[in-house]
């Protein structure tokens, strides 16, 4: 047989192999998508212009929270601590260097009254001991006695309660030298009298308020398939008030390697009947202005947007071949190296190109 029909015939097995591997691609290998999705249950199902209010969330692990400290009443005797801020007013100092205004207790336990007055160790006193210290601090640079009051402006403890706080992995905040407080499972309601309860051990009285600033522990997902480029999994913190249009927004919308068969996978609580399967019509959707499969998405969602399925074949096909045509060219060029050396056994003869 001549090399033009060993050629061709190597050509046509080529051909044959590969309409084999299409047929392969468009069967087992491929991850089918079934053409018709399940019905959706009978109950009625949140939409754009139908949404519904969420239950009243539940914290966890790790959202943020906003606690502020309406009062912390200290128990009586109250000896002052560092980081303390109290409010010291004197008589008969100095004009260029009044005493009036809030002073804070530094780590080592004094206050700074100013660069002539100097500053006095207070930490561990009652108010009207620091009182009486501040006195004969102050009468060695004053000629009349002073005489001052010290209240206390602002507990240490109360910079730790109050400002930004992250629910730990184990589900407590923590209130700095107050310990920690276990918050998973309740409300904002219920986060702060169980803030108060656990702060009455060290104050006489607490009131705290507790607001969520980051909703980190309830979300969705949006997975689109990658028709053999490998999938893209995204997840989105919930607010309660998005559709499926904002959760696509989210994802920079469809890809090019994105089909228009979306649907929402919502699971169930185990025992508690079936998942639901909600098919969009992204057409009716994007194109017509139509609500009725812009669904409300809730927390937990699974928003899935299925391939395009002549890409995932050419990807499937691209794999199986490559490898294929790699050999191919490999053993080509050997053949054509062995049949050079044997044509010319001591080398090209000079001026000649190969």
């Amino acid at each position: 047989m001549s090399r033009l029909g060993k050629a061709i015939g190597r050509n046509c097995t080529l051909a044959g192999g590969l309409l084999v591997l299409v047929g392969l691609g468009c069967a087992s290998p491929i991850r089918r998508i079934p053409e018709t999705i399940p019905p959706l249950p009978a109950q009625e199902v949140a939409r754009e212009l139908d949404m519904v209010t969420l239950p009243e969330y539940t914290l966890a692990p790790p959202d943020q929270l906003i606690i502020e400290s309406a009062r912390l009443a200290p128990k009586a005797p109250y000896t002052i601590s560092p980081l303390d801020i109290l409010q010291i007013i004197a008589a008969n100092t100095q004009a260029n260097e009044p005493i009036a205004g809030p002073y804070q207790v530094s780590l080592d336990g004094t206050v700074t009254l100013g660069p002539t007055s100097g500053s006095v160790k207070v930490v561990d006193m009652t108010l009207d001991e620091a009182a009486v210290a501040i006195d004969e601090q102050l009468s060695k640079t004053l000629a009349d006695p002073a005489q001052s009051a010290v209240t206390l402006f602002e507990l240490a403890g109360v910079q730790q309660v109050a400002g930004d706080h992250l629910i730990g992995p184990d589900g407590t905040v923590t209130l700095g030298s107050y310990g920690t407080v276990y918050v998973t499972g309740m409300t904002t309601a219920e986060a702060a009298e169980a803030i108060e309860e656990h702060l009455r051990q060290f104050v006489e009285d607490a009131s705290v308020s507790v607001t969520v600033a980051g909703y980190n522990s309830q979300g969705y997902y949006v997975m689109l398939q990658g028709a053999g480029f490998g999938d893209r999994l995204v997840r989105i913190p919930s607010t309660g008030n998005e559709t499926v249009m904002d959760a696509l927004a989210q994802v920079q919308g469809l890809s090019q390697l994105s089909s228009k068969r979306i649907w929402i996978a919502r699971p169930s609580r185990q025992g508690q009947g079936i998942d639901q399967i909600l098919p969009v019509n992204w057409y009716e959707i994007a194109h017509g202005g139509g609500t009725s499969t812009n669904y409300q998405v809730l927390p937990g969602d699974r928003i899935f947007i299925a391939e395009d399925r002549l890409i995932a074949v050419g990807s499937f096909v691209n794999k199986i071949v490559t490898p294929i045509e790699n050999l191919f060219g490999f053993t080509l060029l050997g053949t054509q190296t062995i049949q050079t050396v044997n044509r010319f056994p001591n080398g090209a003869p000079p001026g000649n190109v190969l």
